[in-house]
């Protein structure tokens, strides 16, 4: 399909190996093509690829099917969001306070990725340090939405999703510490799959958040979501958080159907004010639900109006501290041979102009905003008022959902509250950039296994992106009830 002038497609990895194994194509030809596609795309997309690198892996690739023994991701294009670490490649965040810093180790899902076979064509686009909901606060500039070039394609893992939507990839890692992954998947119109906390290691993903921060898969078809899941999860000594629990093959009885799940509709992510395509969207997807054996209910999540705001108090105070580091001594850039004018008669406060100049420039507005919020909220006398408070309304947010859980084995309702917005409409306005997280907060808060599809139209060449949650470590059910959606709704457009 093209909208715009750019190619979208909705193919995924079964499709590439059908062609790899009839000769139609090559892993090597396939990468080419994924390369001329980002260099004519405009899109914004990639900040860094890794072109002669991920030639030469894709013929290693092809000797691999020549010989009969392809692993379980040989050939998938993948892209990566720059605050993945990758030996030896750059890792910015797109930020200037890491401009030209190069990685001097791996993260382990990067390591697993290329240990499968799948070939790593770059860094992808975002918000800086992930600080943000459109991916248009980067130092390298904003990423378009391939529908519509003049939306934004949502963030802050907007790079990754508008490559997947756009055929420069099949996949890409992204982040998901409030939405970041769902919500441009909603956007775009592709998966994005945010697994269990601890579910996928966080050795070597930069931190913005750390007790929020998911590492997330996105995909076009449900089927590549979990075929990367049984690859990326399981259990990592460089990561604490990390669950030791076996992860198996979540393409395992993916088609298997739903007869017996229970799907409950919280009512309080179906407000009044809600757009009604996106209502329509999910009231046809419950009936789709209904129609292949799965009983559909209304539940509650009492405390979902209080879930933004102790999200972004949470959020806002790790991320002033962790990054704290980025003072131009360890990381970020230097300021030697500052001169400060001091006053007369007053020490000269090099210290101070060093951090402030330091600061000052490698940070964009909006991280600079985090770090003041995230600082003050956990200042002496004002950390029992919000940051404490923040963290009992995340109990309750998270006792709501383990409530429901006990009636229901997934939670069915939106992504996200609207369409793509226009570029630049909401920079100006962050309370409003913020409520895009609405809908997706609370599964960070619980650190539930959420997932995002495309569901039906909405104005233009967008879909509503159908929500569904489960309980700690049911990403199997999850996938399996988003897999029968997806085959339903394909049916339906057919």
């Amino acid at each position: 399909m093209t909208t715009n002038g750019v190619t979208t497609e909705t193919g995924g990895y079964d499709e590439l190996l059908e062609a790899l194994r009839t000769g139609r194509t090559s892993c090597r030809r396939h990468v080419e093509e994924r390369l001329r596609r980002i260099e004519e795309g405009g899109l914004g997309t990639f900040v860094h690829l890794r072109s002669e690198a991920v030639l030469a892996e894709a013929e290693e690739s092809d000797r691999r099917f020549d010989e009969g023994c392809p692993r379980p991701l040989e050939g998938l294009t993948v892209g990566l969001k720059d605050l993945f670490a990758q030996r030896g490649e750059p890792l910015e965040c797109a930020s200037a306070a890491l401009r030209g810093f190069v990685a001097p180790y791996e993260a382990t899902v990067v390591s697993r990725l290329i240990g499968a076979g799948a070939l790593i064509l770059g860094r992808n686009n975002m918000d800086e340090f992930a600080m943000g909901s459109s991916s248009e606060t980067g130092a390298s500039g904003s990423v378009f939405n391939p529908l519509d070039r003049r939306r934004v394609a949502g963030g802050s893992s907007g790079g990754g999703a508008a490559a997947v939507a756009a055929g420069e990839v099949l996949a890409a890692l992204g982040t998901d510490t409030g939405g970041s992954v769902r919500q441009p998947a909603s956007f775009t119109g592709i998966v994005g799959l945010k697994p269990t906390y601890g579910r996928i290691s966080r050795y070597g993903m930069t931190a913005f958040a750390s007790s929020l921060d998911h590492c997330g898969i996105l995909t076009r078809r449900v089927r590549d979501a979990a075929r990367l899941l049984s690859v990326l999860a399981g259990a990592d000594s460089l990561d604490s958080t990390c669950v030791d629990r076996p992860a198996g093959d979540y393409l395992d009885g993916i088609d298997n159907g739903l007869r017996g799940l229970r799907v409950a509709v919280p009512r309080e992510y179906l407000p009044p004010n809600l757009d009604r395509g996106i209502r329509d969207s999910i009231e046809r997807a419950a009936g789709i639900l209904q129609g292949e054996g799965a009983e559909v209910v209304e539940g509650g999540l009492p405390h979902t109006a209080y879930a933004l705001p102790a999200y972004c108090i949470l959020a806002m105070a790790e991320a002033s501290s962790n990054l704290s580091h980025y003072d131009g001594i360890r990381y970020g850039p230097g300021t030697a041979g500052l001169e400060s004018p001091g006053e007369e008669g007053v020490p000269e406060d090099r210290a101070g102009a060093h951090y402030r100049r330091a600061r000052g420039t490698a940070f964009g507005v909006e991280v600079k905003r985090r770090i003041m919020l995230g600082s003050f909220v956990l200042s002496a006398g004002y950390a029992e008022r919000y940051y404490r408070r923040a963290q009992c309304v995340r109990r309750l947010v998270a006792g709501d959902f383990a409530r429901l859980f006990k009636d229901a084995q997934l939670l069915l309702c939106p992504t996200s509250p609207e369409a793509p917005f226009e570029l630049g409409a909401k920079l100006d306005d962050p309370l409003s950039m913020y409520a895009s997280d609405l809908l997706t907060v609370g599964a960070n808060l619980a650190g539930i296994p959420a997932l995002s599809l495309p569901g039906h139209s909405l104005e233009g060449p967008f879909r509503s992106g159908i929500q569904l949650m489960a309980p700690h470590f049911a990403e199997a059910p999850l996938l399996r009830a988003a897999r029968t959606l997806e085959r339903r709704l394909e049916h339906e457009r057919a």
